[in-house]
């Protein structure tokens, strides 16, 4: 997988601002409800640094989006119903080193967004997220290696071809305990509101 896409940090400044002023949140009100604070949230959407995917996984819990989203780009764009892996955008953590690639074409009206990601050796990442407004569903197959991760207090060990379906909203922790780098895909859909 390629290492992060040039100008990626520049459009998750774009999305967070968008995402931001649709749901018409101050800056203030964004780092209530995410426990970022005002000044990261400020850095983040001018495009002043590369935030840590804890970081960018509390705005999306406070902006109600799923981390995947904050790498689409803005809503002007139109994307087709093919994403080329040459175009689809891909972000290495600078805390952990894992690299993550959104392979969902973008600008679709699909609820579902895949992901596949590389994690290092040894790496650790820990979501602290809570409860969300909205469910949101999300699956980990492994490709790949071992993975372990825990959901609340419970540990799933997963290896290559096991797959864990979850529901985002308790601290989640992944973990590479090998020293091999482990490759697993995500799959991730919020819950479609029954119609009426």
């Amino acid at each position: 997988m390629k290492e992060t896409s040039p100008g990626l940090d520049a459009r998750i400044a774009g999305r967070v601002r968008e995402l931001r002023a649709a749901r018409a949140l101050s800056l203030d009100a964004l780092a209530a409800r995410s426990g970022v604070s005002r000044s990261m949230i400020s850095v983040i959407e001018r495009g002043r640094g590369s935030a840590t995917a804890v970081v960018l996984e509390k705005l999306a819990a406070g902006l109600d989006v799923t981390l995947a989203a904050l790498f689409d780009p803005p809503s002007a764009s139109t994307g087709g119903p093919v994403a080329r892996r040459a175009e689809q955008p891909a972000w290495r953590d600078p805390a952990s080193g894992y690299l993550r690639r959104n392979v969902s074409p973008s600008g679709t009206s699909h609820p579902m967004q895949l992901v596949e990601v590389e994690f290092p050796p040894r790496a650790r990442v820990a979501f602290e997220s809570g409860p969300r407004d909205q469910r949101v569903y999300q699956q980990v197959w492994v490709l790949d290696g071992t993975i372990d991760v825990t959901v609340g207090d419970t540990r799933h060990r997963l290896r290559t071809g096991d797959c864990l379906a979850m529901q985002l909203g308790a601290p989640t922790m992944f973990h590479n305990p090998t020293r091999r780098t482990a490759r697993y895909a995500v799959v991730t859909a919020p819950e479609i509101p029954a119609r009426r």
